[in-house]
């Protein structure tokens, strides 16, 4: 991933991106919408986001020709969305074989086995999508990673805006405080914190970040402990300038998707804390048993470049689309994130005449104020809520620097704090739950 591995770089150094990038969603107009209708066309239900559909269009192309790269490519990449790696591997290794050089392959394959924390075998894929960084990174690992200690820890949010921040261990030592948002990937120290920790970088490399020259440190942490919950042997990273110091100080550190995504998390925003249980299939039953309880349904999530999460949500009258869910992070107070165009589209109020200069994974962006009569996710809903569109979104990204999905939006810090939410990864659903979590 050599063009998108910086842009993840950046994403993780600067957590906290007001615009940050929506996971996969649906079209709202035109060709594509049409396109899926006879489900005849399955790139076009890949863009809608309609995967299951996807998934098995593609199998039909591979039935008939099994020498087709993108087919392949495309349907082992939907199964590693839904984290159903059996299917991902045999349909990546399958374009592999087709292509052994092919960057965008190596690169969703060594994704699929650090997900399973099969870093030996994550490490040539990496290698082979041209990020050597990361290769390195994950040969350095011995023995299990993310090793958990304890049952659930809880911490409190100190304080909830701009961003949420909770006190954490690093090594054994004194509190520190911590960021988190899943727009990034790995767990992130700052370079003193790093020092203080002893840690030593088993790989270093030279990146650009807001056109400063900062050096990007790769490495394993013995110990990260939150609350009542200790987690051994992580991967982590940090930054330095060129004279060693801190790249930013705005806090100690930044938790990524990768720590969320082993653990049954729960950001309860209405309690204003981080709820981090191991998740054995008792603890799994029992938030499904109290989310019954609570009259809640559980929604579908995928996981999409790595630490990007998607559920199934609306703006205004878009109906029900895939977009992108992100927990944490400074999201200022807009409840909605999307772009400019598809605001239009959508015939959503926005005021153009009150541009606002911000930052979205490290670059500068232009957002606009815009209100949509309805945000929806599940049963928790806002109206009239003030939202942003991004002047220069982009309905379609694709790879390095997307996947290629249509985007509709994504919904950000402000729009969940009436909830709390618990993200399962082992079975892939959300909960949404009004009040405290209990």
């Amino acid at each position: 991933m050599p063009d998108h591995g910086e842009w993840n770089r950046r994403s993780l150094l600067k957590g906290a991106a007001v615009v940050a990038g929506a996971a996969a969603a649906a079209p709202l107009l035109g060709k594509a919408g049409k396109a899926y209708a006879d489900g005849s066309d399955a790139d076009a239900l890949y863009r809608a986001g309609k995967f299951e559909q996807a998934g098995r269009a593609y199998e039909e192309i591979l039935k008939k020709d099994p020498t087709n790269l993108h087919a392949a490519r495309r349907r082992g990449y939907v199964g590693l969305l839904a984290n159903k790696f059996p299917d991902a591997e045999k349909y990546l290794n399958m374009a592999l074989k087709l292509a052994p050089d092919d960057k965008e392959t190596n690169c969703y394959l060594g994704d699929c086995y650090i997900r399973q924390d099969k870093y030996a075998l994550a490490a040539p894929r990496w290698r082979a999508g041209g990020e050597e960084g990361y290769a390195r990174w994950f040969e350095a690992i011995r023995g299990e990673a993310y090793q958990i200690h304890g049952n659930i820890g809880r911490v409190e949010w100190q304080p909830m805006d701009p961003e949420p921040l909770v006190e954490a261990s690093v090594n054994g030592g004194p509190p520190k405080r911590f960021a988190f948002y899943t727009g990034a990937p790995n767990l992130q120290v700052r370079a003193s914190v790093a020092k203080e920790a002893g840690l030593t970088p088993v790989y270093k490399e030279r990146t650009d970040f807001e056109g400063l020259d900062i050096w990007v440190y790769y490495g394993v942490l013995d110990s990260f402990k939150l609350g009542d919950l200790e987690l051994r042997n992580v991967p982590v990273g940090w930054s330095s300038t060129e004279s060693g110091a801190d790249v930013s100080t705005d806090n100690d550190g930044l938790i990524g998707t990768w720590v969320f995504y082993h653990l049954l998390t729960t950001f309860d925003y209405a309690g204003q804390s981080l709820i981090l249980r191991r998740p054995t299939p008792a603890a799994a039953r029992k938030v499904h048993a109290d989310a019954a309880r609570a009259g809640t349904t559980p929604l579908p999530i995928w996981l999409s470049l790595d630490h990007n999460i998607g559920s199934i949500g609306s703006i205004a009258d878009s109906g029900p689309r895939a977009m992108g869910v992100n927990f944490g992070g400074a999201g200022g107070e807009s409840a909605v994130g999307t772009s400019l165009e598809v605001a239009k589209r959508l015939g959503i109020r926005t005021d153009t005449d009150r541009p606002i200069d911000t930052f979205g994974h490290s670059h500068e962006a232009v957002v606009y104020p815009c209100y949509p009569k309805e945000i929806r996710i599940g049963d928790a809903v806002a109206n009239d809520i003030y939202c942003t569109a991004d002047k220069n979104g982009q309905i379609n990204t694709p790879w390095p620097y997307g996947d290629g999905v249509d985007a509709t939006g994504y919904f950000g810090h402000c729009f969940w704090k009436p909830y709390n939410i618990t993200l399962d990864f082992t079975n892939m659903n959300l909960y949404i739950t009004r009040g405290k979590a209990t």
